[in-house]
C-alpha cells in the first residue's frame, strides 16, 4: 500500500479525494486543506507558488509516496517548481478544456475558474493548442470558493452569485461548461438548477486519479487487487489536516463526498506551522 498526499487550498480537493477513494481505496491518504488561506485564486502568483511548494514538501516529509496537487490554481502557478524540488510523483489538475472542446456540439465552451487560473501562463498555453473553431468563454468565479468552504454550495446566496457568473456563458450559447476549480464540482446541483440538464459539465477528477494510478504502477508500488482474493473490503486510512478547523473539514468531507468514510480509518489534526 502507498501513502498518498492530496493538497488543496481548502475543501475543493475533496472532489479528487472522493474519486481516489473510489478507484484506489486500498491506499492510505493524507488530505491537507489550507483553509486558513483559502481562496488561493485571489492571491499573488509568488505567494501561491511558495506556499504550495512548502505544503507539498511537508507532505513529502510525512512519508508520502505521491502527491496530488488537487487545486487548479496551485497547479497553474507552482507545479513546475514542486516537481523540480520533490523527487516523487506529483500529479496536478488542469481545467478540462480539451475534452470539453471535443464534446461540445456547437463549439462554444464556458470555462468557470479562478482569476489566477484564467490568467496563468500554463492555462493560456494549453488554450493556444486547441482548435480555433472552438470559442471559450472565460469567467472568473469570484466569491464562490468562500461560500463552498462555508458549506453553502446550495444556498440561495450561492445560487444568486453563481447565476451572475454563468450569465455571460449562457448568453454566449455555451453547450458545455468546464468546472475549472476543484471546488466547483460541488456546485453541480446548483448549476443544474439554474441551467437544466442539457448542458454538459466537465471536471477532471476521474482523469486525475487515473493518472495517479499510472504513476503508482510505474513505481511498482500500486498493489493490484488479486482477482482470486475474495476479500474486497480492503480500505486504507484517511488523515485530514486543516490549517483552520480540522473537525469542520471532516464534517464537510462527510457531507460532500460520496465515499462512505466509515469503511476507512479516519483521523483529524490541526496543521501546525509550515515553513
Amino acid at each position: 500500500m502507498s501513502l498518498i498526499g492530496v493538497f488543496d487550498s481548502g475543501v475543493g480537493g475533496l472532489s479528487i479525494l472522493d474519486e481516489a477513494l473510489r478507484q484506489l481505496p486500498q491506499h492510505d491518504y493524507i488530505y491537507l486543506a489550507d483553509s486558513a488561506n483559502a481562496p488561493y485564486g485571489e492571491k499573488s502568483p509568488d505567494w501561491i507558488a511558495q506556499r504550495s511548494l512548502n505544503l507539498c514538501k511537508h507532505l513529502a516529509q510525512a512519508g508520502c509516496d505521491a502527491i496530488v496537487v488537487a487545486c487548479n490554481t496551485a497547479t497553474a502557478e507552482a507545479i513546475k517548481d514542486i516537481r523540480a524540488a520533490i523527487p516523487i510523483p506529483i500529479v496536478g489538475v488542469e481545467p478540462g478544456i480539451k475534452p470539453a472542446a471535443m464534446q461540445s456540439t456547437n463549439g462554444i465552451v464556458g470555462v468557470l475558474a479562478t482569476e489566477a487560473t484564467l490568467k496563468s501562463d500554463k492555462f493560456n498555453a494549453l488554450l493556444s493548442t486547441l482548435p480555433n473553431h472552438c470559442q471559450f468563454i472565460k469567467q472568473a468565479g469570484a466569491g464562490l470558493v468562500p461560500l463552498i468552504e462555508a458549506g453553502k454550495a446550495n444556498d440561495g446566496e450561492t445560487l444568486e452569485l453563481l447565476a451572475k457568473h454563468l450569465e455571460p456563458i449562457q448568453v454566449a450559447g455555451s453547450d458545455t461548461i468546464v468546472l475549472g476549480c476543484t471546488h466547483y464540482p460541488f456546485l453541480r446541483k446548483a448549476i443544474r438548477k439554474l441551467l437544466g440538464d442539457k448542458i454538459t459539465l466537465i471536471d477532471t477528477s476521474e482523469a486525475v486519479v487515473k493518472q495517479l494510478k499510472r504513476q503508482l504502477e510505474a513505481l511498482a508500488i500500486n498493489q493490484a487487487t488479486d482477482s482470486t482474493n475474495s476479500n474486497t473490503s480492503q480500505y486504507g486510512s484517511v488523515h485530514f489536516f486543516s490549517s483552520k478547523d480540522e473537525q469542520a473539514l471532516l464534517k464537510m468531507a462527510q457531507d460532500l463526498m460520496h465515499t462512505d468514510l466509515k469503511n476507512h480509518r479516519v483521523s483529524t489534526a490541526q496543521l501546525g506551522s509550515v515553513a
